[in-house]
């Protein structure tokens, strides 16, 4: 089956809203396996919406509409569709004594005329009720198409498309497409390409793709089949293969992030963690402690930002700073001891570098940052020059933490 979904609503052409619509439908349709070959926006204008639907019929299996079927003027989807289909629009009774249902319950009987232009369908098609507002969506079966228009508030959306619609599209589609995300850090898109571009060249089931987000890479392997099992097994050789190739690179799948990871590690091998942070200015700790159950491993954070600071808490030495600065390797490593010692922790990190924009010299550039790990009385430092923005060397500097100390407890 070919999909396509068209979001209708000014707002979302201007930006006012975030269309997540058209993400949450394509994922729910990718899973089933019905291919959405596009998406479309089209603002409160009949007759572009109009002819948008006609061109989706003409392309598509299953074209799903979201918003519209409002009780104003700008609601006009139903009548763009029966126009599109050259089909009247007529009131369906059932609707009447449903909508006049809801508001008498809801709203003791005070229903206003405009609200009855919601009980206005294409003839032929089929109410769909709406659990979670006022508006019915609708169901036309036109040319062996299946057509779907559906409320534009998520709330309202999903669950019609849970209860109406998914059923009857995996029971004709009779495939479901399997995904599984392989999370890269470290490498770079062109890069990781040139990895296995051998694979890629030559796919057919499953698919690869790549996704660069940042400071991080996404391999998606997608396969097709009958079944879920089956999907599955032509899946696993190419992740298998991949694997192989990324080496340690791959720090986790599909919902996992480098800090969740990180959090599991330190839970499987019972160590307690604090951070002293210069730089960075808070951004590891609050990073770590996004991670529901990070109280059993997380101890303590401190933002060192002053000499004084360092020198007091950390016990960074004043003729340390003196002779090499508050960025080096010497005065990272101090603070990440300090940091473990001061909280009887089993590991500390530290960070202490120039985010910028101003502040760099020759010798000591904007985006230096150096990084200290003490692991059970064993201290590592490593140094990282960052070309970014201000908030950019905060955030690359976290993502390489995170991936050091990933690699350093596997």
């Amino acid at each position: 089956m070919k999909a396509e979904i068209i979001c209708v609503g000014t707002e979302l052409l201007l930006g006012d809203t975030v269309n997540t619509n058209a993400t949450w439908l394509a994922k729910q349709l990718a899973e089933i396996g019905v291919n959405v070959y596009k998406h479309l926006v089209v603002g409160d204008n009949h007759n572009r919406l109009k002819m948008a639907i006609e061109n989706a019929i003409k392309a598509n299996d299953v074209i799903i509409c979201t918003g519209g079927l409002g009780p104003t003027q700008d609601d006009m989807t139903k009548e763009a569709l029966a126009q599109a289909c050259e089909l009247e629009l007529v009131q369906n009774e059932e609707a009447v004594v449903w909508l006049e249902d809801r508001f008498n319950r809801r709203y003791g009987g005070n229903i206003s005329p405009n609200n009855y232009r919601q009980t206005l369908f294409p003839k032929g098609s089929k109410p769909l009720y709406n659990p979670n507002g006022s508006a019915p969506g609708c169901r036309l079966d036109y040319k062996d198409k299946h057509i779907f228009l559906l409320p534009g508030p998520p709330r309202e959306m999903k669950p019609m498309y849970n209860s109406f619609v998914k059923d009857l599209l995996e029971k004709e589609n009779n495939s479901i497409l399997y995904s599984r995300n392989i999370k890269l850090i470290g490498i770079g898109e062109s890069s990781a390409e040139e990895l296995i571009k051998d694979i890629v060249s030559n796919q057919t089931n499953p698919t690869i793709a790549t996704y660069a987000h940042f400071g991080e890479l996404t391999v998606r392997v997608t396969s097709k089949a009958t079944s879920l099992e089956e999907a599955k097994k032509i899946s696993q050789p190419v992740i298998e293969e991949l694997k192989n190739r990324f080496k340690n690179k791959v720090y986790g799948y599909d919902e996992d992030s480098i800090e969740s990871v990180v959090i599991d590690l330190l839970k499987q091998k019972e160590l307690s963690i604090s951070v002293a942070e210069s730089c960075t200015g808070g951004l590891i700790s609050s990073t770590l402690i996004s991670v529901p159950g990070v109280s059993s491993v997380f101890k303590e954070a401190l933002v060192a930002y002053t000499n004084e600071s360092k020198i007091k808490h950390l016990k960074v030495k004043e003729d340390l700073i003196k002779e090499y600065g508050a960025v080096s390797d010497q005065v990272a490593g101090q603070m990440a001891k300090g940091i473990a010692e001061f909280s009887n922790s089993d590991i500390g990190i530290a960070t202490t570098g120039i985010a910028g924009p101003g502040g760099g010299t020759e010798e000591k550039p904007v985006g230096l940052v150096y990084v200290g790990l003490y692991i059970k009385g064993k201290l590592y430092t490593d140094k990282y020059i960052i070309n970014s923005s201000r908030d950019g060397v905060r955030r690359r500097t976290t993502l390489k933490v995170l991936d050091w100390l990933r690699r350093m407890l596997q």
